[in-house]
């Protein structure tokens, strides 16, 4: 073995050893809601060095990297055994998407990948690409994973080969090590996107979050949030989808909108942390935003505030698909925190901690979208006016 291979080899592990022992900060600024951290929780230089680079100097002598990763993003979470897990996707660089678990004793910051990725059983219909999986841990017993599986459609011209059929795939665990395949999940929708299930039963059946979309890329005529029972989970059939949260002309998500991870119980309602989608001239951008549905009618949003309620800012903005804020895992605590796992620009894992009196305080005080340039200025001249007679009174 050279010294020059044992030398670069002991720094690229000193390198990634500080990585993810790096203690996260707090940023400065908050908005009240939620506080954002200083450094990304995954990143594709997380990933491990024996992951990269066949380590046998004999094999590869000049120490080149044989599997590079190109970004860590939209994790799955869950607290397990005491652990805060996220379940990314992690992509390579053949544009390949893959599942693989890090675990943090605190949620904030050491979040270190297990040694192997996770092996997806496949259906009987071989998925080209796998990626942003919701975890759920269900009233039945068992934590399962919903996520986005892609196939080339067959009917697509020869010339192009970037048409696609997105579907829900489905599958169960009860260690996060190994997993059971299930059938997708069929709907009269030609295309599924971010579908989630409900963690509870509802009226003795699978609940499921759905988007029905038209196409690929395009939600058409189908936008919106949907929601639709399913009798089995193992053979899940939606037959139909009553959209909850529809897309809105001038608004966050006026093109596109999907649910994130799976609602929070709360007394006051289920709390819904969803992405929304508008076109700009720089291309599409991708935000969060919140609402409150009924604790029985789960179709039923009785709190929703207008605008987004995050958005990427500084350098989360600059990645392989710039201008994207997107969650689908967050973690509620017995102690009320809860920790939002949010991925920038298609490319790293953030984390941001708040509460469920924060965000309930949030989402049923701040004002909805009236949807017209009026009703925003009636809406800030209600809280000038409500600041300058509370001032007045205790001047």
């Amino acid at each position: 073995m050279s010294q020059d291979f044992t030398a670069r080899l002991a720094q690229m592990q000193q390198r990634y050893n500080a990585l993810i022992t790096q203690k996260n900060e707090p940023t400065a600024a908050t908005n009240g809601v939620y506080q954002r951290y200083k450094y990304p929780v995954l990143t594709a230089q997380h990933a491990p060095v024996f992951w990269r680079y066949d380590l046998n100097p004999a094999s590869n002598p000049l120490l080149i990297e044989r599997f590079g990763i190109n970004a860590v993003l939209n994790a799955g979470a869950i607290k397990f055994n005491g652990k805060y897990i996220l379940m990314p996707r992690v992509e390579g660089l053949d544009r390949k998407s893959f599942f693989a678990i890090a675990e943090s004793p605190n949620g904030i910051d050491n979040f270190t990948f297990w040694d192997e990725p996770v092996i997806m059983p496949e259906t009987a219909i071989p998925d080209t690409n796998i990626y942003d999986i919701r975890l759920i841990a269900h009233e039945d017993g068992w934590i399962y994973g919903l996520f986005c599986t892609e196939r080339r459609d067959p009917s697509a011209h020869p010339g192009d080969q970037s048409a696609a059929i997105a579907q829900c795939g489905i599958a169960r665990t009860k260690d996060l090590k190994q997993w059971e395949r299930l059938a997708d999940l069929k709907t009269n929708s030609p295309q599924q996107r971010n579908v989630v299930l409900h963690p509870e039963f509802v009226d003795g059946k699978y609940a499921f979050y759905t988007r029905p979309q038209d196409s690929f890329i395009e939600a058409g005529k189908g936008g919106g949030i949907g929601f639709g029972l399913s009798e089995s989970i193992e053979n899940a059939v939606v037959d139909e989808e009553v959209i909850l949260d529809k897309k809105v002309y001038h608004t966050v998500y006026e093109l596109k909108n999907g649910q994130g991870p799976a609602p929070i119980k709360t007394t006051k309602g289920w709390l819904h942390l969803a992405h929304g989608v508008r076109n700009t001239a720089a291309g599409l951008r991708y935000v969060l935003y919140m609402f409150l549905t009924d604790l029985n009618d789960l179709t039923k949003v009785i709190h929703k505030p207008g605008g987004y309620f995050m958005a990427p800012e500084g350098e989360e903005r600059i990645g392989d698909v710039s201008n994207v804020a997107f969650c689908n895992g967050w973690i509620a605590n017995d102690d009320g925190t809860v920790y939002i796992y949010y991925a920038s620009s298609d490319t790293r894992m953030h984390v941001a901690l708040t509460t469920i009196d924060q965000l309930l305080d949030y989402t049923i005080n701040n004002p909805e979208d009236g949807l017209r340039s009026a009703t925003s200025v009636d809406t800030l001249i209600g809280i000038i006016q409500k600041n300058k007679a509370y001032t007045a009174g205790i001047v």
